[in-house]
């Protein structure tokens, strides 16, 4: 590596329509064209496309079953999914054996705070870390979040994949904490901030005080309420839908937000009800934009004066634009974003949200403001110095050798 342009890979839900994941693979180009700009860099991913056009990369799938996805079904699909697990192996091989450092952006690639398959995700980081170790190959955990996971498989294949991987960090000490508790050594792992914390910030206005952004999720519960799932949902969108109504009725405008590609879902349905029940709504009051990327995500959050979301990028975005914010989370990884950014108090779970509680605690949020916004920016620059420190620390474990 020495005496040639390192090859370096980029690994996991890359492309698929999810804004955090996206901007986390953003924070890590930024950071490898800027140390080493020489670097051949290309991704296996789940959206190669899409990767393709929006970071400038050559990518492939990172399943081979992608290409029937949607185009086959029944026993054709099962058979083809079970081959595609075996051809996976090999393909995955022949990619990690052509690099000298693969790196997995950030990513939730070690929790199972919603719905996962053991075969996907799961899976194939498990592939990626064994053919690291077997080629020599650095695979390199960065900035990822971690939980307890009680699905025997899921936790087996992720669990296996931390301890493979060339060098892990941790987003968050929650995160630390449960890979110690998975049996992982972690005597050499660190804890260092969510990648986002890399990118700089589209503005910092302090928006409209009349303006408020919702961010809402497609949210059916966590990988451990599959039974309830149903009643979640309706829990959740109702309070939403309610909480929303009640801005418009106290005089706000009201800007919705999602973080990935399927909550369009609970945006119709929140739209559809409050048509009904506010018919009268003058234009420009609800805005519901179709938002893609950070960027999008930034510039329709810019004119809001205060954020409540669902989505950890959705609260992690607000944060870095500097707008005090309420996280209805529905994992770990927002508890210790709010508590990071020095604001513990404005949290719920997405299980359960209180209505009255929720108004409580927007309401004390608007009236502390002014000295919110300054413990915001004193926590933006901490963590944004605490991620610089990570970039040298990955100059020295992944590319030492130059």
């Amino acid at each position: 590596m020495s005496r040639r342009a390192p090859r370096v890979g980029l690994f996991g839900l890359l492309g698929s329509g999810n804004i955090g994941n996206d901007i986390s693979m953003q924070s890590v180009l930024r950071y490898l064209r800027a140390d080493h700009p020489d670097a051949v860099i290309d991704a296996m991913c789940m959206g190669p496309e899409r990767v393709r056009a929006d970071a400038g990369i050559d990518a492939i799938p990172l399943m081979w079953y992608q290409r029937y996805d949607g185009r086959v079904s029944g026993m054709t699909a099962k058979a083809l999914k079970a081959a595609g697990k075996g051809i996976d192996a090999f393909r995955t091989a022949a990619w990690v054996r052509r690099h000298d450092v693969v790196i997995v952006p950030g990513m939730g690639v070690l929790e199972a705070s919603t719905p996962i398959n053991p075969w996907g995700v799961p899976y194939a980081l498990f592939l990626l870390s064994a053919c690291g170790r077997i080629f020599r190959t650095k695979v390199a955990l960065v900035s990822v979040g971690a939980t307890i996971i009680n699905q025997p498989a899921v936790r087996w294949f992720s669990t296996w994949a931390a301890r493979l991987a060339y060098y892990r960090s941790y987003r968050d000490s929650r995160s630390f904490d449960a890979m110690r508790q998975r049996g992982v050594d972690v005597s050499s792992d660190r804890v260092f901030p969510d990648l986002v914390f890399a990118i700089p910030p589209a503005s910092t206005d302090p928006g409209d005080p009349l303006t408020v952004g919702v961010g809402v999720m497609t949210y059916y519960g966590t990988n451990d309420d599959r039974a309830r799932a149903d009643a979640i949902h309706a829990a959740y969108t109702g309070t939403m839908t309610r909480f929303i109504q009640w801005l418009l009725d106290d005089g706000r405008n009201v800007r919705l937000f999602v973080g990935d590609s399927g909550d369009a879902e609970a945006v119709e349905e929140i739209t559809a009800a409050l048509r009904v029940s506010h018919p009268d709504l003058a234009p420009g009051r609800l805005a519901a934009e179709r938002i893609t990327t950070f960027a999008e995500l930034m510039r329709a959050m810019s004119p809001a004066s205060s954020v409540v979301a669902t989505r950890y990028h959705n609260v992690m975005c607000a944060l870095k634009l500097g707008k005090p914010a309420i996280s209805l989370g529905y994992s770990a990884k927002n508890v210790s974003l709010m508590e990071d950014m020095g604001l513990p108090e404005y949290s719920q779970h997405a299980n359960d949200v209180d209505f009255d509680r929720l108004i409580e605690q927007f309401t004390k949020l608007e009236g502390n403001s002014a000295q919110l916004r300054e413990t915001i920016a004193e926590r933006n620059a901490e963590l944004a110095a605490k991620l610089s420190e990570q970039f040298v620390v990955l100059n020295q474990a992944l590319f030492g050798a130059r």
